[in-house]
């Protein structure tokens, strides 16, 4: 099992359709799996339908997904973003300003980084440094 983060905090997972392996899938998929080391322009046709894209993290000092986010949503994509793996409750706010609308994150991983961690950094959109000198001056 995993839990989902987001903005309001924990919530269960409600995409029960699985997810096909973007190196394998059709141009008319709903849901792709990517892989850190996916190349985002390979994902153009398939940005078109797909309902869900969910980003691994293999390890929390690995970015590559955050770069493959930016890309994807520059591409135009304006459907369900995630994060899944390695990412680490002071890495929220960089994976929302990415572009990704949630986070899926293991068990274990929740029980070590509460949701009361993760809801701290929620409002990421205030908690940049351009926020803390534009109150500053």
């Amino acid at each position: 099992m995993s839990v989902i983060v987001n903005d309001d905090g924990f919530k269960t997972d409600d995409w029960t359709l699985g997810f096909a392996p973007s190196n394998e899938a059709a141009n008319d998929v709903l849901a792709l799996d990517v892989t850190s080391d996916t190349n985002p322009a390979t994902l153009t046709k398939k940005l078109r339908t797909a309902k869900i894209i969910r980003i691994d993290f293999p390890n929390f000092a690995d970015g590559r997904g955050f770069t493959i986010a930016r890309q994807i949503r520059l591409a135009g994509y304006a459907g369900r973003l995630r994060a899944k793996g390695h990412i680490i409750s002071d890495q929220y706010a960089m994976a929302r300003r990415c572009g990704f609308d949630e986070i899926e994150i293991s068990n274990k991983l929740a029980e070590r980084q509460p949701e009361e961690e993760w809801l701290f950094r929620s409002n990421w959109q205030a908690h940049d440094y351009q926020a803390r000198l534009r109150g500053a001056l």
